[in-house]
């Protein structure tokens, strides 16, 4: 969307082959990276290009609830130290990554910046307000860039506080759907299952109110002890004229987060994530005609960059190329 050539993607999940090459007529590369050789990326760029390579390690390790967990337990911890040992051994131009914030602290952030800089890197990052660039969710990311040829900062802000887009901005033109249900004429615009107590629950919830607003017998179990009672992050509906929490792969459930509708008595749909998500409406998940994995679908959507950061990122890159260009 920016007007850079993407040659190619790598993940482990084969799920994603079909939106990745479809939408980004691109290459599709199942695969772990830890099992991947810089000689194997290498090839895949044209002779005398600008080589851009971009690497998002999985930010559930990174997060501020799996911090709480023991390190060696995860796996994605070593994917950073892998998507440097690539950046060693490929060379690009640039380089990219986004995750959580609080990786920002961690030794293993600390330890591939240091490797950027022993590579001749110019490294800058920040953390990015997703708001400030028209992304309707409460959503704060650390984006950083890497450049041989000198700093890339990231583009000036799009929107103030009194332009951010809202909740209705974004979802409030599509039509009612029930629990369950699937729109015949609005693709993805399907509403997951929902149990008769949540039904419950949804009903006796206020946009921006939490569980507090039940009555004592709809109250979780964790709700009823001491240690939750402080708890408002789950069960609660959005608001039309605020932004919308941050999307996660738990979307679809109303119980995993503040994700009710604001109105419907339901949580959000597929199509509904995929807009907070800034997915363009014509992005295809899946072949058309053929089945897809509710489950699936809502992976891609809650795991993505949203796609106006990523447009952030590219244009950012873009602003630094023309710059080079000119000297």
């Amino acid at each position: 969307m920016e007007g850079f050539d993407v040659i190619a993607g790598i993940d482990s999940d084969p799920s994603c082959k079909y939106a990745y090459e479809k939408n980004n007529s691109s290459k599709f590369i199942q695969a772990d990276i830890d099992g991947l050789s810089g000689d194997e990326i290498a090839k895949f760029y044209p002779e005398e290009a600008i080589k851009i390579l971009i690497g998002c390690a999985p930010c559930q390790p990174f997060s501020t609830y799996t911090n709480k967990l023991k390190e060696k337990n995860w796996k994605q911890w070593s994917l950073l130290d892998e998507f440097g040992r690539l950046v060693e051994e490929v060379q690009p131009e640039i380089v990219s990554m986004e995750n959580v914030p609080s990786l920002g602290s961690k030794d293993i952030f600390k330890d591939f910046v240091n490797l950027l800089r022993r590579n001749d890197y110019h490294v800058n990052w920040s953390n990015v307000y997703c708001p400030d660039y028209g992304i309707p969710q409460q959503r704060t990311r650390l984006v950083l860039f890497a450049s041989k040829f000198g700093v890339i900062d990231i583009i000036e802000p799009t929107h103030t506080p009194a332009e951010y887009v809202t909740v209705r901005e974004t979802i409030g033109h599509l039509p009612p759907v029930e629990v369950g249900e699937t729109h015949e004429s609005v693709s993805l615009h399907r509403a997951g299952l929902m149990s008769a107590m949540n039904m419950k629950r949804i009903r006796s919830s206020l946009p921006g109110g939490t569980w507090e607003d039940w009555d004592e017998s709809l109250r979780a179990a964790c709700h009823r002890k001491e240690s939750g009672k402080s708890y408002y992050n789950v069960y609660g509906r959005m608001e039309w004229d605020k932004i919308s929490p941050t999307i996660t792969t738990q979307f679809s459930g109303f119980g995993n987060g503040r994700f009710g509708h604001p109105e419907q008595d339901r949580a959000l749909t597929l199509r509904e994530g995929a807009l907070l998500q800034t997915f363009p409406p014509n992005y295809e998940f899946f072949e058309p005609g053929s089945e897809y994995y509710f489950t699936h679908i809502v992976k891609h959507i809650g795991n993505a960059v949203p796609v106006q950061l990523a447009k952030v990122v590219a244009r950012s890159i873009r602003v630094h190329l023309d710059e080079y260009e000119r000297q």
